[in-house]
């Protein structure tokens, strides 16, 4: 299900680029991989730096790998039939691959990762929210709710991210709505977000990471400086480490909503991972990745929309101080 009105010439358009130039990526990087490993091994004997150019010239190697692995397991799953009539197999392919992923990335980088309140996630039907911290986000939440709490998450994705070919064509054949960086308030894109409560059952749940983007000085600056009304700049004000949520995916979720909990999930660790600069430069080396989650019945959600903007206000300032208090220590293994 993908939001902004693609249609099938223009998906398979867009992969007939994005397709052969994943494999094309994959099969030059793994051709150069001696030099390149090499290279970064001696940028890091000149600047040592925890070996961060050579574990990040690794993760960048294995990331085409899984890109590849990535795209053959869904085209067979296509080929087969199996992607339409059997889309439970496509789940625990995505979970499998997250999972995968994500472990490479930890102990490539020779990180921990702790959670808390992992119970509070299961039994569904949940509303997710999250932070937006890192392109590791949704292999946090893939390999947390889907793979250890047996949760099956329908995901609200920024439309940048159909240029990723395989979630581009897992987007397809699992519910996924994309819809554009910061047009979330759009009639349209709320009512492609709504359409996710569809058939959501006791194993099902949305995934939203409300933020839309993710945090920097600059967006920071120019919310506190009114660029986005008054309303969001007095929360920026009292947030440290998040952007204001945009109201108009969440608050059309609750208005269609007959008796999911809302779940957040909040963490730390991966944060400022934006780029290739950010894995070479060793930051990730060594740090604790922390994840809470925390549950709300439904209930006890107000049902005024003047009552809902506040309630989600007050949940957001709790995971910003929950994210104060979990980063001291990230940055070093106790």
């Amino acid at each position: 299900m993908i939001g902004g009105g693609d249609g099938t010439l223009d998906r398979w358009a867009r992969r007939a680029l994005t397709i052969p130039a994943a494999v094309l990526a994959f099969a030059s990087a793994w051709a150069l991989s001696p030099l390149l490993l090499a290279a970064a091994l001696a940028v890091d004997l000149l600047r040592p730096r925890r070996l961060g150019a050579l574990r990040g010239t690794a993760v960048l190697l294995l990331y085409l790998l899984f890109e590849v692995l990535g795209l053959a397991g869904i085209l067979w799953l296509v080929a087969t039939g199996a992607a339409r009539g059997d889309p439970e197999r496509l789940h625990r392919f995505e979970r499998w691959w997250a999972r995968s992923l994500l472990g490479m990335l930890l102990r490539t980088f020779g990180m921990r990762l702790e959670v808390e309140g992992l119970g509070a996630v299961a039994p569904g039907p949940i509303l997710v929210f999250g932070n937006h911290a890192s392109i590791a986000d949704p292999l946090l939440s893939a390999t947390l709710v889907e793979g250890r709490c047996g949760i099956r998450l329908r995901y609200v994705a920024k439309r940048e991210l159909v240029w990723d070919p395989c979630i581009d064509l897992a987007g397809q054949y699992l519910p996924y709505v994309f819809v554009r960086r910061g047009a979330s308030d759009t009639p349209g894109d709320v009512a492609r977000v709504q359409g996710l409560l569809a058939g959501l059952g006791p194993g099902d749940g949305i995934l939203m990471l409300p933020e839309g983007t993710r945090l920097t000085a600059g967006k920071r600056e120019r919310l506190l400086g009114g660029s986005e009304g008054p309303e969001r700049a007095l929360l920026a004000r009292r947030l440290a480490h998040l952007l204001p949520p945009r109201l108009g995916g969440m608050l059309g979720l609750f208005e269609r909503n007959a008796e999911a909990d809302v779940v957040f999930m909040a963490h730390v660790g991966f944060d400022g991972v934006r780029g290739l600069a950010d894995l070479w430069s060793g930051a990730l080396v060594g740090r604790v990745v922390r994840v809470a989650f925390w549950r709300r019945p439904w209930a006890g959600v107000p049902r005024e929309t003047a009552g809902r903007v506040a309630w989600i206000q007050r949940e957001w300032e709790e995971l910003d101080a929950w994210m104060g208090r979990a980063r001291p220590g990230v940055d070093h293994q106790g």
